[in-house]
């Protein structure tokens, strides 16, 4: 199916992308190629096609396998945020899950300064506090100071060590010359 798709895109360009995606429309769409096309629309930022494919059976918490994201976090990591507003009001989606490196969508929220996410994450309660890398580290490294000091009302532990217990959130901006952060 796959050398298909890259046959239709080649030979049709936009066209073909137009075709593809009429196709996710059609009864069995959540199958056979379907997969790619649920994080290709996320990173697309196309809601119309993604909405399709998450009626079709596509759930919020499918797994991408290059790094491990559920698609919640691929939107993040992409800005795709009207696919974020989708996958996070989903009834099932996992606000807690974790990628292949342990990362959740709150720390990728934080590493991307997003201030919107990281509220919004916030107020749906999900964890701040976690061995190894925690959100406040990533909001360190990128040097948000409103997301540290949201992180830090939200009882984010200022000590947290690294998987390594080498760096605290303060260490990292410090070394990073984020000022503001520290």
């Amino acid at each position: 199916m796959s050398s298909l798709l890259e046959k239709i895109r080649s030979r049709f360009g936009g066209l073909g992308r137009v075709l593809l995606y009429t196709s996710l429309l059609l009864p069995g769409a959540a199958r056979a190629g379907a997969y790619e096309e649920y994080f290709q629309a996320i990173r697309m930022d196309n809601v119309y096609f993604l909405k399709q494919l998450m009626q079709r059976g596509m759930g919020p918490n499918l797994i991408e396998p290059k790094r491990g994201y559920t698609g919640l976090m691929l939107s993040i990591r992409e800005d795709s945020m009207q696919a974020f507003d989708l996958l996070v009001n989903a009834p099932d989606v996992n606000l807690e899950a974790q990628a292949t490196n342990g990362d959740t969508p709150l720390m990728l929220a934080a590493f991307y300064g997003n201030v919107p996410v990281v509220k919004l994450l916030l107020s749906r309660e999900v964890e701040v506090n976690r061995q190894g890398w925690a959100p406040l580290h990533y909001a360190a490294i990128n040097g948000s100071s409103e997301i540290v000091k949201l992180l830090l009302d939200a009882s984010a532990y200022i000590d947290a060590e690294s998987p390594d217990e080498q760096m605290t959130p303060v260490m990292l901006a410090a070394m990073r010359g984020r000022v503001a952060a520290v």
